[in-house]
Parts: C-alpha cells; sequence; structure tokens
C-alpha cells in the first residue's frame, strides 16, 4: 500500500496536498487542469519535489528523502531515454547504472524487450525508433526495475490514439507482471477511463481522494465539467 499521510509537496512557491491511500496493484489516473499540479504530486511520491510536511509510506515504512531508494519507477513524458545509449542499455540502467550487468541481468533485459515487441532491436538507438518503439524501450525499463509503484507523467501525449491504448494496455500488463500499482498523469478523461480503477482530480492545490472511475465520471465535480467544457 502506499499512503500519503497528510502530505504537501512544494515546487518553488506552489505547494500541492495529498492526505490519501493506494492500495497495492491498484490503479490510479491522475486529471486536472495544466498547472494544477499533477506532475507535483508525481514528483513529490518520487522524492524529487520538496516534503514541505506529512509522510509517504509503502507498505507502512516511511519512504527515505532519496529518491533512488524509494521503490518507485517513473515513466516520464520524454521516456527519459539517452540517445547515445543502445535500446538495451538505456533499459539496462533500470538495474545498474553502471551498465555492468551479470549474464543473468542481460537476459533479464533481453527477455524484458521481447515481452515489449522489441525483440531484435537491442542495438538500435533511440533515434531509430519510432515513437511507439521509444515508449516500448521505457516500459522494459519498467519491466526490469520491477518497483512496487509507478509513477508515469503524461509519457504517451506524443502518440496517436491507437498507439496509446496499446500503450496503455501494455502498461497493465506490466504492472501485473510486477503486481505495481500504477499512478499516470493524464491530460485525456478517456486514457483514464481505459487505465484506471480509480482517478483522482487534483485542483486548487489538492489531490483529491482516488474515487472509483465510473462513479467519478457518473457525478463529476464541477471543476471536471468546466476542465473537460
Amino acid at each position: 500500500m502506499l499512503e500519503l499521510d497528510g502530505c504537501v509537496f512544494g515546487n518553488g512557491g506552489f505547494r500541492l496536498a495529498a492526505d490519501w491511500a493506494l492500495d497495492a496493484g491498484a490503479r490510479c489516473a491522475v486529471l486536472g487542469p495544466s498547472g494544477a499540479g499533477k506532475s507535483t504530486l508525481l514528483a513529490g511520491i518520487a522524492g524529487f519535489a520538496d516534503q514541505v510536511s506529512g509522510t509517504v509510506r509503502a507498505d507502512g515504512q516511511a519512504l527515505p528523502p532519496v529518491p533512488q531508494h524509494r521503490p518507485v519507477a517513473m515513466l516520464f513524458q520524454d521516456h527519459n531515454l539517452f540517445p547515445h545509449l543502445t535500446v538495451a542499455q538505456n533499459v539496462g540502467l533500470g538495474l545498474r547504472p553502471s551498465l555492468k550487468l551479470t549474464a543473468a541481468e542481460r537476459a533479464r533485459v533481453a527477455d524484458a524487450l521481447g515481452q515489449v515487441g522489441l525483440a531484435g532491436l537491442e542495438a538500435r538507438k533511440p533515434a531509430e525508433l519510432s515513437g511507439g518503439q521509444q515508449s516500448r524501450a521505457a516500459i522494459a525499463r519498467l519491466l526490469v526495475m520491477a518497483r512496487p509503484v509507478m509513477l508515469l507523467d503524461e509519457p504517451f501525449s506524443a502518440l496517436g490514439p491507437a498507439q496509446r491504448t496499446d500503450m496503455l494496455r501494455l502498461v497493465v500488463e506490466v504492472a501485473a507482471k510486477v503486481s505495481a500499482s500504477v499512478i499516470m498523469v493524464t491530460h485525456n478523461p478517456e486514457e483514464a477511463r481505459a487505465l484506471a480503477g480509480l482517478v483522482s482530480f487534483v485542483d486548487g492545490g489538492v489531490a483529491s481522494v482516488p474515487a472509483p472511475v465510473e462513479d467519478f465520471f457518473a457525478r463529476p465535480p464541477q471543476a471536471l465539467r468546466d476542465y473537460i467544457g
């Protein structure tokens, strides 16, 4: 379980409050207007934003302040693929930043690339991949990291509708394989419906307690009605 116990996260002069819990294996979409603080929420959970108050816990244990020591894997909008590294190396970073992988770890990388449909492309550089293939490489890195919490910050916004659907399905599959909870920022209510069982709406400096997706859209808050027009 991931707990945000009275948390306030800071980003410059901005403050975002969140006080809720997410069960292990749950999937939560985060919606809200631009600038509302959706990315700050993810950054706070990952340890990249200032924690002004409160405690972030995983399975009852308070998480350390150092991001690298948190049981969290994060996928950014630009996928954070290094252009000078091969696809296999970019995935291998999820296991060892030094890239000094054992034979077993190299096998894990190859297996992950096969599971996301990139077998045979291990030696390519990111620039040689399509947008969808770059997304798959980033998801493969999440798979080898096998962290219990996956955070996704609008990673598929540059893809077309069909590719976004494929990527969301792949995220769900990968999360299930490693029993991870997923929190994904999106501007698209349909993506929220496709990915998540829960929705948190960020507005007015507060990330609302996640609500079941169907209940949320059946009785949307006025702020959401204003947001989606």
